[in-house]
């Protein structure tokens, strides 16, 4: 189907906004401030006022310092399930504001406490530090679950773009390394093969708010080319999909990263590992964030947490 109508006029305004972004020059932290500011007001106008949720910031131990992660947790008796969410931004932009109102939904539909990370950002932290960062706060959740309300054998984990890139290497090495073990994976427009070697890369190479260029500046501020086939840089191309947890994978008919997100589906299917892949009509990159303007963002957002209740159900 064609685009969505309400998403016309919203790609314009960001590809006109980008003939005012400082030139790539610029400092990363300057740039990151700049389109930081452009985040904050587009995350207060384009989502529905977040539901009543009791919120807590913590400090997470990782190799050489800590992160912080925010807990969001819903008015119901537990413990209740736990899952972790990974904001997006290419690796090298997102704050935990960003998703306020995304986990704080997620937390009252779904009835789990999430606990969305504040991982560090590349270029200053490149690959594999915001994975390890991911994985320490997971083991952080299953270590804390006691005094967060949480059921330690109820966790799973997602996030969006990058940030499902992160959830689902972490759900690799959770696999590989013993544990926390986790009863599923969310992955919203999940980037997963960073060789961009699939059809929609170049099929919505430009005029989709997520380019091919602006998809390769973001691996190479996070990854060096001679670590993109490493299965915890590429989950899509690890040897085996074996032993992961079921996955629910949201991809948009008009993103580069559509392909990517429904192959992995595929070869977990093959795995023997429960897949359930849905491509959004009319969707880009990101525009299931649009809760307060798209009647199927709401429906996208509502379809992630049906499937976490069925999955962390006792």
């Amino acid at each position: 189907m064609p685009l969505l109508p309400e998403l016309v006029t919203m790609i314009d305004q960001i590809n006109g906004a980008r003939a005012h972004l400082p030139d790539a020059d610029t400092p990363v932290a300057e740039r990151r401030a700049f389109i930081h500011r452009g985040m904050d007001r587009r995350a207060g106008a384009v989502a529905q006022p977040a539901p009543p949720v009791a919120r807590a910031d913590h400090e997470a131990k990782v190799d050489g310092g800590t992160i912080t992660v925010r807990s969001y947790t819903p008015d119901l008796p537990g413990p209740l399930p736990g899952h972790v969410y990974i904001h997006g931004g290419g690796w090298w932009l997102g704050k935990l504001d960003h998703r306020d109102t995304l986990c704080a939904r997620l937390a009252a539909s779904a009835g789990c406490v999430v606990v969305s990370v504040a991982h560090r950002l590349a270029p200053e932290h490149r690959f594999p530090v915001p994975l390890h960062d991911c994985y320490a706060a997971l083991r952080w959740l299953d270590a804390h679950a006691g005094g967060l309300g949480v059921d330690a054998a109820r966790l799973s984990i997602g996030g969006d773009s990058s940030g499902a890139n992160l959830a689902a290497a972490t759900a690799l090495m959770a696999r590989d390394r013993g544990g926390p073990a986790l009863r599923a994976q969310a992955l919203d427009i999940p980037v997963l093969d960073l060789t961009m070697s699939r059809p929609s890369v170049r099929e919505f190479a430009e005029g989709y708010v997520l380019s091919r260029d602006d998809l390769a500046r973001d691996i190479g501020r996070y990854c060096d080319p001679d670590q993109r086939r490493d299965p915890y840089a590429s989950p899509l191309l690890a040897d085996s999909l074996a032993g992961l947890p079921p996955a629910l994978i949201m991809t948009a008919e008009y993103d580069v990263l559509r392909d990517e997100g429904e192959a992995y589906g595929e070869r977990l299917e093959q795995a023997g590992v429960p897949a359930e892949v849905t491509r959004w009509a009319g969707h880009v990159h990101g525009s299931h964030e649009m809760t307060a303007v798209l009647e199927s963002a709401r429906a996208w957002q509502d379809r992630v947490a049906a499937f976490l209740r069925a999955r962390h159900a006792p």
